[in-house]
C-alpha cells in the first residue's frame, strides 16, 4: 500500500443500508457510498471493509497498522459506537488517526445512541450528514494526517 491509503471501516448493520430505515439512513447502499467516496478522491487509495462482527473490525484495524502505508481510518462503528470497549481499546492501541463518522445525527436520536465510547480516542466525530459524513471524514483525515493520533490537552483547575 502506498502512503495515501485510507481504511474505511464499517460495523454491524451497515450492510443493510438502502433497506434498513431509509428515512433515517437514506436510500444509498454501502457500495454506493464506497463508490462515491472513491470517485470523489481519485488521488487517494481506499480499502473498504465491513463486518457484522466486532472482532473482525479490530483485526482489520490491527492488520492495516501492521501493513503500514495508511493515512488513517474512517470508522462508522454502527451500534458498537455505544458500547464496545474492545473497539475503543483497539483504536487506542494503534497509531493510526481515526475519524468517527455517522450517517445520522446520533445526538438527536434515542438517548442510548447519544453517547459514544469511541469518541474520546478518535481524532474527531462527524455525524448527521448522511453519505457526506464519509466525504467530510476523508477531508478531515487528510487535513489532520500529519498530526497523527490524538491531541491531548491538559486542563488544570485553579
Amino acid at each position: 500500500m502506498s502512503g495515501n491509503s485510507i481504511l474505511v471501516l464499517n460495523g454491524p448493520n451497515l450492510s443493510r443500508l438502502g433497506k434498513r430505515e431509509p428515512e433515517i439512513y437514506g436510500h444509498q447502499t454501502l457500495a454506493d457510498i464506497n463508490c462515491g467516496v472513491a470517485e470523489s478522491f481519485p488521488d487517494l487509495t481506499f480499502e473498504f471493509f465491513q463486518s457484522e462482527h466486532e472482532g473482525m473490525l479490530i483485526e482489520k484495524l490491527f492488520e492495516c497498522e501492521d501493513r503500514g502505508g495508511f493515512i488513517g481510518v474512517i470508522l462508522n462503528a454502527g451500534a458498537l459506537t455505544h458500547y464496545s470497549i474492545a473497539l475503543r481499546d483497539a483504536i487506542s492501541a494503534v497509531s493510526l488517526a481515526v475519524v468517527e463518522v455517522h450517517l445520522s445525527n446520533i445526538y438527536a436520536r434515542e438517548e442510548f445512541r447519544r453517547s459514544s465510547v469511541i469518541s474520546e480516542v478518535c481524532m474527531g466525530v462527524i455525524s448527521g450528514f448522511g453519505a457526506n459524513s464519509y466525504h467530510l471524514g476523508v477531508r478531515a483525515l487528510v487535513g489532520i494526517a500529519p498530526r497523527k493520533k490524538k491531541i491531548s490537552v491538559a486542563v488544570r483547575e485553579a
